[in-house]
């Protein structure tokens, strides 16, 4: 055999062996990856929790939905799973009816949008004081602050009870309005902390330049600080909404004659449904499968402005947490 020949043979024995190598390399770098979380097993059981997460937070809403459009029959017979046999909108037309929506819808939109709108306003107006003014006792009044976020509400409620009584705005939206306007209200604290955090990571280059060519505070804020703390406002906007939104024992002790919310409408709904009558006895109490769908039907209701809200404003919302380094 000539040299020729012979070297070409063991060169292509050589080369069929690396073959099966570099697939079986470039096949354990695609499931396992470079690095841990690249490669395609990762990325699966990375996939596999996430779902089994979302699915868990999805649940109760689609077990929510489902018993609303779900018929007395169904909700009786035990064969019927999530999906109804028949959609009755008839809980619907119930719990409208029950929650006397139109109505409760105006008081909550009224307290929620105004409340959260005030809150902003002034909860600004104090987190850039505390950050950037300086006057005697601004470290005490910063601590003062802290207090109040810390102290539960159940040790304020008499108090508040009293005074909101002496003043005469008991079963009226001032009891949440006024606090609001005044920087405290619901977590009140929380985002003067919120507004005092983000101006103080704003240069200081900023304000003096600002007051070399003359501004004053009050335009140094309202026209400089304010319009970049937008992401912040955001963010403290829609979460004073939801909140105030959802509210239930403030506005149980506050409001539970004339100015009601949709939250105390919905603790009555089941009363007005069935009176003192009950189907079920023992650990099913409080399932009577006659008020369960408008029960649904109602919180279905009562969560869907909410939600419109939040898929509207869902991009500034995630920008603006980015942006107001609350996840820092």
């Amino acid at each position: 055999m000539k040299p020729e020949r012979t070297a070409r043979r063991l060169e292509g024995l050589r080369t069929a062996g690396r073959m099966p190598n570099r697939m079986a390399l470039q096949l354990k770098r695609l499931a396992i990856g470079q690095n841990v979380n690249d490669g395609w097993i990762a990325k699966i059981v990375i996939l596999l929790v996430l779902t089994v997460i979302a699915f868990l937070y999805v649940r109760p809403i689609i077990d929510m939905i489902s018993t609303s459009l779900k018929s007395l029959e169904d909700l009786i017979d035990p064969v019927v799973g999530v999906i109804p046999r028949h959609v009755d909108p008839q809980n619907f037309i119930d719990a409208w009816n029950g929650l006397v929506y139109p109505q409760s819808f105006a008081s909550t939109l009224t307290i929620a949008l105004f409340g959260s709108a005030f809150q902003v306003f002034s909860c600004a107006i104090t987190g850039y004081a505390l950050a950037r003014l300086q006057f005697p006792g601004k470290n005490v009044f910063f601590f003062l602050t802290i207090v109040t976020f810390l102290v539960p509400p159940q040790i304020t409620i008499v108090p508040l009870y009293m005074i909101y009584q002496q003043l005469g705005w008991l079963h009226t939206p001032f009891v949440f309005l006024v606090p609001a306007l005044l920087g405290q209200g619901l977590r009140g604290a929380l985002f003067v902390i919120i507004f005092r955090q983000f101006f103080l990571s704003q240069p200081k280059a900023l304000e003096e330049a600002a007051r070399m060519d003359g501004a004053s505070a009050f335009r140094l804020f309202f026209r400089i600080m304010l319009p970049l703390a937008s992401a912040s406002c955001l963010v403290v906007f829609l979460f004073s909404f939801i909140w105030y939104w959802n509210m239930y024992y403030e506005a149980t002790l506050f409001l539970s004659k004339g100015f009601t919310p949709l939250s105390i409408r919905l603790s009555a709904l089941e009363m007005q449904l069935i009176g003192n009558q009950s189907l079920t006895f023992g650990a099913d109490a409080g399932k009577d499968p006659i008020a369960e769908g408008p029960k649904m039907a109602a919180a279905f209701l009562i969560i869907l402005p909410p939600l419109i809200v939040y898929m509207i404003a869902q991009r500034w919302f995630t920008e603006g947490i980015e942006r107001s380094g609350m996840v820092e």
